[in-house]
């Protein structure tokens, strides 16, 4: 399987966004509903609640600006 290393760019902007999120996108991608609640609420400690809260609300804001940030597994994260 052929390894993609990131270029010094793209290793410099690993885990930050391309640009700041207005205060509608936090509101609209991070404050959770019921739906995602209930989602959180099945995960076993505070920990994984926690993190999973943050990958939800994270990989959501991503997918809907279409900002690719680097990923090892950018191919598995985001499918075809």
């Amino acid at each position: 399987m052929p390894v993609e290393f990131p270029s010094d760019g793209q290793a410099e902007a690993y885990g930050t966004f391309a640009e700041e999120p207005t205060g509608t996108e936090l509101e609209r991608f991070f404050l959770p509903d019921d739906v995602d609640r209930d989602l959180i609420a099945l995960r076993r400690t505070e920990h994984h609640r926690l993190g999973f809260a943050l990958q939800m609300c994270t990989v959501r804001y991503v997918r809907w600006t279409g900002t690719r940030t680097w990923c090892a597994c950018w191919s598995r994260c985001t499918g075809p």
